[in-house]
């Protein structure tokens, strides 16, 4: 016997998601009323929805900011869409919003996808790798196996699109982008970003100012 799709339910699946309320009921009846199979279902429609718009030219938007508390760390982002319609829509301010917070809280990141990362410094933080010393005395091939794992993980850090969203970490940055392209119908891109932090480059005593900025991030 089915299960009755319930309002509360779809209004779940709506928060989980931000899908439309006509998607969701589609994807619970489909899932049998599976919160967690509806989620996944949505995902993938979400997903293709979102990779046919990828390549439409999308030079409106707003730069965004974020200031932390104590004003020691700031971040601009660029965020891009189609029209400036949606530039005005409060879901896309609150993306570009949670896109800076997340650029404050993950420090490592430094830039907006993997294939934005220069071939050279991928070669140069791989042969890193080969030479470390608990490496040194293992097999070519498993040194290599080794240092090629590393480097996966080490490109992800360094990648804002791969970064667990702070605020749902069950979907990365480039899932939380794809859906709002869905909810609002058009291209969305992350065109650039800063990272400015108080006394950045001058001599100061070392501190774990930077790991105490992601923890009360994450916290929040």
């Amino acid at each position: 016997m089915l299960k009755k799709i319930s309002v509360e339910d779809i209004k779940e699946l709506r928060n989980k998601t931000g899908a439309g309320m006509t998607d969701c009921k589609k994807a619970l009846e489909a899932s049998s009323g599976s919160i967690h199979l509806a989620v996944e279902i949505l995902r993938k429609k979400g997903l293709a929805s979102a990779n046919r718009k990828s390549n439409r030219i999308a030079t409106e938007g707003l730069i965004q900011s974020y200031i932390h508390a104590g004003s020691r760390l700031g971040v601009l982002v660029e965020l891009n869409c189609e029209t400036d319609f949606v530039a005005r829509q409060p879901e896309f301010h609150r993306l570009a919003k949670d896109i800076a917070m997340q650029i404050a809280a993950c420090q490592s990141v430094q830039y907006i996808s993997r294939d934005q990362i220069p071939q050279k410094t991928i070669s140069y933080e791989y042969d890193i790798e080969l030479q470390k010393e608990d490496l040194v005395n293992k097999s070519k091939e498993i040194r290599k196996k080794i240092a090629e794992g590393r480097i996966e993980k080490k490109l992800n850090d360094l990648s804002l699109m791969n970064q667990n969203f702070i605020k749902k970490t069950e979907m990365t940055v480039e899932e939380l982008v794809k859906q709002h392209i869905v909810l609002l119908g058009e291209n969305i891109k992350i065109r650039r970003f800063h990272r400015f932090i108080l006394g950045e480059g001058l001599e100061t005593k070392n501190n774990n100012f930077n790991e105490e900025v992601s923890n009360i991030i994450k916290n929040n």
